[in-house]
């Protein structure tokens, strides 16, 4: 007998992503809300750098772009949320976005990051990149991997939501493990933005 194919979650919403370079996270997402893998919409991308390519991939899909410059730090926070609220953003999405934001109070829990390690390891302020994948081979760890956790006011903090482990190989290169790694964040992301969805909805209705 064929196993029932588990449900899909009826909890669907409403993104808004924040990139700082090309977007490769942001086209994952489009990719599996198009085939149906994700249940979400995205409704607004908000780019750190004017020429960021994550704007092309998002104006392709019909998705409104806005640069709003990340200094100083408090007004450039105030004015992204401002935006996400205007979108009527539910989920505000880290997507390689490179730079430190406050978070309100009603956002608290609904602001999520990914990284490209297991944290606490090779997190925090100058990790990022290939900078993290560098550092994992020259500890010689054996397991490197991603992580998805709600993000506070300090880098790569906060409650952690799914992590995903990959080996190192003999022979890793950084650009070899960032690209294992970053397969492991394609499953990953999604299932954190599941997670988060449910536990939003589930306070709305009050459970």
């Amino acid at each position: 007998m064929t196993a029932p194919t588990p449900a899909r979650p009826t909890v669907s919403p409403r993104l808004a992503v924040l990139c700082s370079g090309g977007g490769t996270t942001l086209q994952n997402l489009l990719d599996r809300i198009a085939d149906g893998r994700l249940a979400a919409s995205i409704v607004t991308v908000i780019l750190s750098a004017r020429d960021a390519y994550a704007g092309e991939r998002a104006r392709r899909a019909g998705i409104p772009v806005q640069f709003i410059s990340p200094r100083p730090v408090e007004p450039a926070s105030a004015a992204i949320f401002d935006a996400c609220r205007a979108a009527g953003a539910d989920l505000v999405l880290l997507a390689g976005y490179m730079h430190l934001i406050r978070i309100p109070a009603d956002f608290q829990n609904r602001v999520l990051n990914v990284h490209p390690s297991l944290i606490p390891s090779f997190c925090g302020a100058g990790y990022y990149g290939r900078k993290v994948h560098a550092a994992a081979l020259a500890r010689g760890v054996k397991l490197s991997g991603c992580t998805v956790h709600y993000a506070d006011d300090q880098y790569d903090h906060g409650p952690i939501l799914v992590q995903k482990a990959v080996p190192v190989l003999p022979g890793d290169t950084p650009e070899s493990l960032a690209a294992r790694v970053f397969e492991a964040e394609c499953e990953a992301f999604p299932e954190g933005i599941e997670l988060a969805a449910a536990a939003l909805e589930a306070k709305r209705q009050g459970k």
